[in-house]
């Protein structure tokens, strides 16, 4: 099959497709990190988006959809920021395309748009991370879990809350490294996509 992974730098996703012999293409406006170039497609995904896909995952930014950044949301609604967060989501959606799934943490889309087809946690698929997920999927079956282990450490502050440590140690990085490890795709969530809808 001809996949568009699109906004994805790290091509964790397209790699995994790419050994099961599809012609998988990361998609994004960053150079990738993967050290693929030759299957990366450096640009603006919007123009790749009805060429012909055989299948279309999209990890779109999450920074002014995702609940996590519900305390910005008033002044992203007032500037424009989050409606071009929703719309930029709903290309996906709207695509043509027969099998799309789209991947985004919680928030507003379930509201905005409708309540995804499933959740995901890494830990469902081998990694021992906590990385709550929704999948909007068109002509895709759910994921299966593969291999259910622990949680992965939580960092717990004084005030009682904690995070995922992982998470937690990303505030350590620069903005712009903390957002690609945030954002990474986990190789075991990854792996089930391609075996599972490859």
């Amino acid at each position: 099959m001809k996949i568009l992974i699109a906004c994805e730098e790290s091509q964790v996703v397209c790699k995994a497709f790419r050994l099961k012999g599809h012609e998988a293409y990361s998609c994004d406006t960053q150079e990738c990190s993967g050290g693929k170039p030759e299957w990366h497609i450096m640009g603006d995904v919007l123009e790749q988006l009805n060429k012909g896909w055989d299948m279309m995952l999209a990890f779109p930014p999450c920074t002014h959809l995702a609940v996590s950044g519900a305390a910005w949301f008033e002044q992203k609604r007032k500037d424009g920021r989050q409606q071009q967060g929703i719309d930029f989501f709903m290309e996906f959606a709207n695509a043509d395309c027969d099998k799309v799934a789209i991947e985004n943490p919680i928030g507003i889309m379930s509201s905005m748009w409708r309540k995804p087809d499933q959740y995901i946690q890494p830990y469902y698929f081998g990694d021992s991370f906590s990385k709550k997920t929704c999948l909007w999927l068109k002509g895709l079956s759910p994921l299966i879990s593969t291999n259910i282990v622990d949680k992965g450490e939580q960092t717990k502050y004084k005030s009682g809350r904690s995070m995922p440590k992982w998470y937690a140690d990303a505030y350590k990085l620069p903005p712009a490294e903390r957002a690609k490890v945030r954002s990474k795709t986990f190789q075991g969530i990854a792996d089930a996509m391609a075996d599972q809808w490859g």
